[in-house]
């Protein structure tokens, strides 16, 4: 696995100068379809009957989907992606197992690629022929470290009549399912150990490179102030969602509010877990909050930021670091659907990248926010999804991963939620997607060019030690 920030985020940080509020161009576009398959016991079998034609249970295998997570994979134009819980409830995911997946794009360009997503060796990035046990690893709980009962332990699925056995794969390995855990987010630190934000707790979940965790799970405690300024946010402990294993009183989190977004500092010292939805005990219904977590010691140090709703937006799908200081957001509407077509009675309609900044907070404590991309409105000029049009939209219900892959570009993934979600194409179910966007940038200030010089060194530097290694 490559660094925590790397320099191309770092340089991105330093250099850019903010575009035309949400420009973009559509640089590169590949997809993996909705029905890719890894091997694994069966799975979906608490999710009904499928959707969009797309039958469940899938036997003796388990779906790639639902990316809620990326980061830079094992070799140059390789990605790490981490599936959320399975079939999106708590009650129907516990046959889905917790996976990261090693993924390489070739990506249509406006020069050629095919536009298709292959898996690759998760340590070493050598392509594969399928989504075979290379290709990813597991989450999984050997030394019992986990603070309750997780499915692995369990005789019969928690499930309906509870009279179906748990796989002896999952019993056997105490691997981790989507009813344990929600995952949202994952991070590498400097010691190589993966940390993973989830909604359920909602929780951190601190494993090896491999998967395998090495504690309990920590819970968030409840804020006392956001930014700096005292809040009255009730009196439970903990912030706590209705799926909390372990509960302490009255939930304060909605479903699906837990953590969506988590970020590491471009110094690796810090993590900031930020919850998807607002606190129900909050006042104030358009702040999200982000909380400051030390990893060297493995707990929260009390500072929180606030981040603004937009008064379209009703969560955040994704948060990563550019510098120690800024970041970007995800933030999304509820709606699928592309509005160009008219079967979509109510389709999707803000879906846009915003930078922070939590060096500059107002006087509510919210950090100062910047659109930087508008994902309903990028420039196709050479229809690299070839759907006839010079421009192009992400119509998704969930976006939940952005990943800075140079200064000028981001890579944006959508979470297809298989098979329920319809975006794309009425009535079919929705594939992965990967984008490239270019970023439309004016000339730099004056003042940015030593800055931006400094990180195209460092930038320099980085491919050349890859290349020896």
């Amino acid at each position: 696995m490559r660094s925590i920030v790397t320099p191309l985020a770092l340089a991105f940080g330093a250099a850019i100068a903010l575009p035309a509020a949400g420009a973009g161009t559509l640089t590169g576009f590949a997809v993996l379809p909705a029905n890719t398959f890894a091997e694994g016991p069966t799975s979906g079998q608490f999710a009904g009957a499928g959707a969009f034609g797309n039958a469940l249970p899938l036997i003796d295998k388990q779906p790639v989907q639902g990316f809620s997570a990326v980061l830079d994979g094992p070799v140059a134009g390789s990605y790490y992606v981490m599936q959320d819980n399975g079939f999106g409830a708590k009650g129907n995911s516990a046959d889905t197992l917790l996976r990261m997946f090693a993924v390489k794009p070739d990506f249509r360009t406006a020069s050629g690629g095919t536009g298709t997503v292959a898996p690759v060796d998760f340590i070493n990035g050598t392509p594969l022929p399928s989504f075979n046990a290379s290709s990813f690893i597991q989450l999984r709980d050997p030394d019992q470290k986990l603070g309750f009962s997780i499915v692995a332990s369990m005789t019969n699925y928690p499930n309906g009549a509870n009279n179906i056995p748990v796989s002896s794969v999952i019993s056997s390995g105490r691997l981790l399912t989507g009813t344990d855990f929600d995952l949202e987010s994952v991070r590498k630190d400097k010691n190589g150990n993966l940390w993973f934000g989830e909604e359920f707790g909602p929780y951190l979940i601190k494993t090896d490179a491999t998967g395998k965790v090495l504690r309990s799970e920590i819970a968030l405690p409840r804020p006392t102030q956001v930014g700096g300024v005292v809040v009255d946010l009730g009196t439970n402990p903990i912030v706590q969602a209705p799926q909390n294993p372990n509960p302490a009183g009255a939930n304060n989190l909605p479903g699906s509010g837990g953590f969506e977004g988590m970020a590491i500092n471009a110094s690796g010292t810090k993590l900031y877990p930020m919850l998807e939805r607002p606190l129900t005990t909050d006042p104030d219904q358009s702040r999200l909050i982000i909380s400051e977590f030390d990893i060297a010691s493995e707990t929260y140090t009390g500072r929180t930021f606030g981040y603004k709703l937009d008064p379209l937006g009703t969560a955040i799908g994704d948060f990563t670091a550019v510098s120690d200081t800024k970041f970007l957001v995800i933030e999304r509407d509820g709606r699928q659907g592309d509005p160009t077509i008219p079967e979509f009675a109510n389709p999707a309609q803000f879906k846009k990248i915003f930078m922070i900044d939590l060096s500059q907070l107002d006087g509510n404590g919210f950090a100062k926010k910047t659109e930087v991309l508008d994902l309903m409105n990028i420039a196709d000029p050479h229809d690299l999804n070839g759907d006839g049009k010079t421009t192009f939209n992400f119509p998704f219900v969930t976006i939940e991963d952005v990943l800075v892959v140079d200064p000028n570009t981001l890579l944006v993934i959508n979470d297809n939620n298989y098979p329920g979600s319809s975006g794309r194409a009425f009535g079919l179910s929705d594939n992965n997607e990967f984008i490239l966007v270019s970023l439309a940038q004016p000339v730099p200030e004056p003042g940015t060019y030593a800055l931006m010089l400094a990180g195209l060194v460092l930038v320099g530097g980085y491919a050349r030690r890859r290349k020896a290694v």
